[in-house]
């Protein structure tokens, strides 16, 4: 035992048991202040709605200055729009076909939310060379974020109306892909199943089984509603839902099992269901919060990066792991106390029935790893860092409908038009021409020279234009790549306009040139998160770090799980890259959804802080009681494995289901956590760590004498 243990009082109490004892006793009353909650939050953000708004603007981008030129000088190009695209192997400007097309625009015009319809035939470069595929804009009242998904719908539907007779026509822009994305509800429902099976087999009782699932829904469903009231009130993304229940479900469940596994053991050694649940709650209770509290300064670490709608997602999820630890402190309690007699009388049935000596495999697999810590430590290091290889040239981006299914109208209209146009077309690039300070008009015939630069610029397809706005004060060229938008050409290409083309035709043309448009916004926002990742990455490493300084009292041990946790994470990232960005197994190739690194890296640093929390919690408990380095990991490991592969599990499970979503950016989330998960759990906790506090030995628990009197004592594990 500590000093600090041997003269605190003995029948003082902590704040966690006295929350467990309260819990317990009010069950029924805490049961029915959860449900109200749930159900009030619920109600009310049902009938207020929610207000999701996606926001990717970065101020002082390039492709934000023009954006934001265009809005102020009320050009068109400032609006949403979407394609209307036909094709008719006869050629659409058959007379039959002709006014077919014509018919529906007409119907199109007096849509909800359009402003206007250019039809392909108004226009003789909306048709191509070959005559067999031609695109009418129409134009819509509002960023494609606020338009309306039931208006799209509309315009979605009167498109297909023309399909038959061999004429195809789909519709394609941001707003039809929203329009049409499907929810993850399945995802969700499988992962639930998967976690509950795998808690029957740890408990052997689908009520054991059932509580931490009980507990994590509690959870979500009020972090959901909590979330859908605050976007009135702040910018919280579309996506953020989805992702608030994958990492709610998981850590939810994480969590409760950590205390429920507590619970259980405290009533194989004889305790009382009531003073099981305070045991629990004082032991693996704070473990929880300490867990918790560290993913939440992972999350937080996000603001730092200032990136829209990134930050609200930040914010969301934060609040989600907040809630959910809530209720793993509160709920799971009060849950004990109305099922406590009968899981006791499971537990003891079931242990009565097993021969097997608890934890006697782990000592084993511990013991095998002692002996040999410098091969499980290098095949380890080796296998994740060739696995994390594939991470250091991974390509940022936003995926678009060329990702999308093919049964999709989005990806269609994208295929018809790479078809008809070139694939560059799917993402031209706008040119805008600002006049200066002494010249306030930007006139076509300044312009002329900048369109023939841009015409003879490699990987330059094609040039429209010039596009006067409406106050005339300035025009856009749109220049058409010979590549698609996510190829790594295009993104060659705007680094080329920006860096050599342009800067020496601004004072020939009298104007500020600025390249905008929604390809080269996605350039400018893969950039931003590459170049701000190392202060985002110091923050987080440097907060744990410090937390874990303060609550192990020793050096070496921090900086061993920052090092681990990152070649996991690495490792993770690495395994996205292969998949989606290399289209392993079938996947559709692409970038990267940008903001998936960062959100992996906080997620998951949080989470993997969780088993190192919850496993050297344990080893530290037994080095100061035994002062035996080695004897102390065995049985840390005897005490925690089971747990750590259990909730592991959980996890990969309930975030591996998220690859059954139709969404990109869900399935890559959910691989990246996954893989995450499961190299952390199996690779890191069973091999690396007890490899490295081997070769380590007391040196692991080191601490300067000038560090000793500095640190404040947090007691992590109360132990009587």
């Amino acid at each position: 035992m500590s000093t600090d243990q041997l003269t605190r009082p003995p029948r003082q109490s902590s704040v966690f048991e006295r929350m467990a004892a309260f819990s317990h006793r009010h069950r029924w009353r805490a049961l029915i202040l959860w449900v109200v909650l749930v159900a009030g939050i619920t109600g009310v953000s049902t009938v207020v709605g929610s207000a999701y708004h996606n926001d990717f603007s970065l101020p002082g981008t390039d492709s934000q200055s023009a954006q934001s030129v265009l809005e102020r000088h009320g050009s068109a190009q400032a609006d949403a729009s979407v394609q209307i695209v036909v094709k008719d192997a006869e050629g659409i400007r058959d007379s039959g076909v002709r006014d077919r097309v014509e018919d529906v625009l007409d119907k199109v015009e007096g849509l909800p939310s359009v402003t206007g319809v250019i039809s392909p035939y108004a226009d003789g470069s909306a048709i191509s060379r070959d005559g067999t595929v031609g695109y009418a804009t129409v134009t819509l009242d509002g960023a494609a974020e606020n338009v309306p998904k039931e208006h799209v719908r509309e315009i979605i539907e009167a498109a297909k109306s023309l399909d038959g007779d061999g004429l195809q026509a789909a519709v394609g822009g941001d707003a039809a892909r929203g329009a049409e994305e499907a929810g993850g509800g399945a995802a969700e429902g499988a992962g639930i199943l998967g976690a509950l099976v795998i808690l029957v087999f740890l408990f052997g009782s689908l009520v054991a089984a059932s509580l931490p699932v009980v507990t994590a829904l509690f959870a979500v469903g009020s972090s959901i509603g909590l979330i859908a009231l605050a976007s009135h009130f702040a910018n919280v993304a579309d996506f953020t839902p989805p992702i608030m229940m994958l990492v709610g479900l998981g850590v939810g469940i994480d969590y409760a099992l950590l205390i429920f596994s507590r619970y259980r053991s405290e009533l194989l050694r004889g305790a009382e269901p009531e003073q099981a649940t305070r045991s629990a709650l004082d032991a693996s209770g704070r473990t929880v919060f300490f867990a918790g509290c560290t993913v939440i300064i992972a999350l937080m670490g996000l603001v730092a990066l200032g990136l829209g709608s990134l930050q609200g997602v930040a914010l969301a999820v934060a609040l989600t792991v907040l809630v959910t630890m809530a209720a793993s402190l509160t709920l799971l309690p009060a849950l004990l106390g109305i099922f406590g007699p009968r899981i006791r009388r499971q537990v003891t049935r079931r242990a009565a029935k097993s021969k097997r000596v608890e934890g006697a495999g782990w000592r084993r697999w511990a013991s095998g790893v002692q002996r040999r810590p410098w091969a499980a430590l290098l095949v380890s290091v080796v296998a994740l860092g060739a696995l994390a290889a594939p991470a250091t040239g991974m390509r940022l981006g936003f995926a678009d409908a060329g990702n999308d299914a093919t049964s999709t109208s989005s990806r269609q209209a994208y295929d018809l038009l790479a078809e008809g146009f070139g694939p560059g077309f799917n993402g031209p690039l706008f040119v805008v021409a600002e006049g200066t300070a002494e010249d306030t008009t930007a006139g076509t015939s300044d312009i002329a020279p900048v369109r023939t630069a841009l015409a003879d610029t490699p990987g330059v397809a094609a040039v429209s234009g010039p596009i006067p706005s409406k106050d005339g004060e300035i025009t856009t060229l749109l220049v058409f790549p010979d590549s698609a938008p996510q190829a790594a050409e295009t993104s060659q290409l705007v680094d080329r306009l920006r860096g050599d083309v342009l800067p020496p035709l601004e004072d020939q043309a009298g104007a500020r040139l600025l390249v905008g448009g929604a390809t080269a916004a996605t350039e400018d926002f893969a950039a931003t998160v590459s170049d701000r990742m190392p202060l985002f990455v110091a923050i987080v490493v440097g907060l744990s770090a410090l937390l874990l300084l303060i609550v192990f009292r020793s050096v070496l041990i921090p900086l061993k799980a920052a090092l681990l946790n990152l070649v996991s994470i690495g490792a993770a990232l690495g395994a996205i890259t292969l998949v989606f960005q290399h289209g392993w197994f079938g996947v559709e190739p692409g970038p990267i959804e940008a903001f998936i690194p960062v959100m992996i890296f906080a997620i998951v640093f949080g989470l993997s802080m969780d088993y190192e929390v919850f496993l050297l919690s344990r080893i530290h408990e037994e080095w100061q009681r035994t002062k035996d380095a080695q004897a102390a990991v065995r049985e840390g490991l005897a005490a925690t494995g089971k747990v750590i592969t259990a909730a592991a599990a959980i996890m990969i499970v309930v975030f591996g289901a998220f690859m059954l979503s139709p969404d990109r950016m869900l399935q890559q989330f959910g691989l990246g956590l996954a893989v995450a998960i499961l190299l952390d759990a199996v690779v890191i906790r069973c091999l690396i760590v007890p490899a490295v506090m081997q070769l380590l030995g007391t040196r692991a628990w080191w601490l300067p004498k000038w560090l000793r009197g500095v640190l404040p004592r947090v007691e992590l594990e109360r132990h009587s």
